[in-house]
């Protein structure tokens, strides 16, 4: 398991505000596809709701917008887990266009109960799935 996860992403017109621009909002979506991917390789298919009763939802948020991506530009969204709790995971993500850092921020997602939306203790199998990350990440600084 790789510490870091990329997505490439192609801007599409529907990204972007009439200026060419993407729309602040569309980032959030490309982070989201990045965790998203990043989770289905520790074998959750879907990544964000489960058949056991349970769903991520992201519970915090920051994002620091540094430049804007343009229609057709290739950028990548990146996530790294940063942090594994009881019931929630913290991510360290990225947009960026080549070298260029376009979006820095962190997000944390809480599992919850499907049926009640209470915060609910992650597995214990994919607890120590994705504290092995952190392991890897430590080692290759």
């Amino acid at each position: 398991m790789t510490a870091e996860f990329s997505l490439p992403i192609r801007v599409y017109i529907e990204d972007t505000d009439a200026g060419g621009i993407v729309y602040y909002v569309n980032y959030l979506k490309y982070l989201e596809r990045s965790r998203t991917e990043l989770m289905r390789t520790f074998g959750l298919e879907r990544a964000a709701i489960s058949d056991a009763g349970w769903m991520f939802v992201v519970s915090d948020l920051s994002l620091t917008y540094r430049q804007p991506a343009r229609l057709d530009d290739q950028v990548e969204a990146t996530a790294r887990i940063s942090a594994v709790g009881g019931a929630t995971i913290d991510f360290v993500q990225t947009v960026r266009r080549g070298e260029a850092m376009l979006v820095e921020g962190n997000i944390q997602i809480a599992c919850v109960a499907s049926d009640t939306g209470r915060a609910r203790r992650l597995d214990p199998a994919l607890r120590a799935q994705l504290e092995a990350t952190l392991v890897v990440k430590e080692d290759m600084t």
